[in-house]
């Protein structure tokens, strides 16, 4: 991987967190139109004056949560982090386990989309097979390096939801499954609930949550 500053690589997977306001008009818009109009939003959130500084950042990162969940499939995410082991689960235990991956990202990148910094998105092609697309784009920043970032979705009725991010061939699904696969071979399932339930996950970065 590039010596790109993991601070970036950690906003470009925020970023990828779906935050579109203006889902409800996309109805007849491709995959790539979708995702640009997400990113597009998040610029908008993050550069409003209104909503800028420390007074703001609660109604700044209320607005973003309730953003990411209009787009972001955390359900299939879940499901295909946790891997063999989400059809060990109850439905009971699924949705729970569903809840506790979205807390788990959103404290883990919430105050992170803050860090953006006027880098510059460009969206490349698209690949669709409904009801799967991948988008693959990239991030220019501020020295002119190029960064790709590859956007996984599945058709939920006329929306694209984003159900994995790929930053530089970095999986974040990926990721999350080999440490939850590592620790459910190693203790149980009670085991990564606890230290999910605690943040002791490993972000991207390798650093603890």
């Amino acid at each position: 991987m590039k010596n790109y500053p993991i601070r970036k690589i950690i906003l470009t997977i925020a970023l990828a967190t779906p935050l579109a306001l203006a889902a409800a008009n996309a109805v007849a818009e491709s995959p790539t139109d979708q995702i640009k109009a997400t990113v597009d939003q998040v610029i908008t959130v993050l550069s409003d004056p209104k909503l800028r500084g420390v007074n703001t950042r609660a109604e700044r990162q209320k607005l973003l949560r309730q953003l990411i969940h209009a787009r972001f499939d955390f359900q299939e995410m879940a499901k295909r982090s946790l891997g063999a082991e989400w059809r060990r689960r109850t439905p009971d235990e699924q949705r729970q386990f569903v809840i506790l991956f979205r807390d788990l990202l959103e404290k883990a990148y919430l105050g992170r989309i803050e860090s953006y910094g006027n880098e510059k998105f460009v969206y490349i092609n698209e690949k669709v097979d409904d009801p799967y697309a991948e988008v693959a784009s990239a991030i220019i920043t501020n020295t002119n390096e190029k960064f790709s970032i590859h956007y996984r979705l599945l058709r939920a009725g006329e929306q694209w939801k984003i159900y994995d991010v790929v930053v530089e061939d970095i999986s974040l699904v990926n990721n999350y499954r080999s440490q939850f696969n590592r620790i459910l071979s190693q203790s149980s399932y009670e085991e990564l609930v606890g230290r999910m339930k605690s943040k002791l996950i490993d972000k991207p970065d390798g650093r603890t949550q």
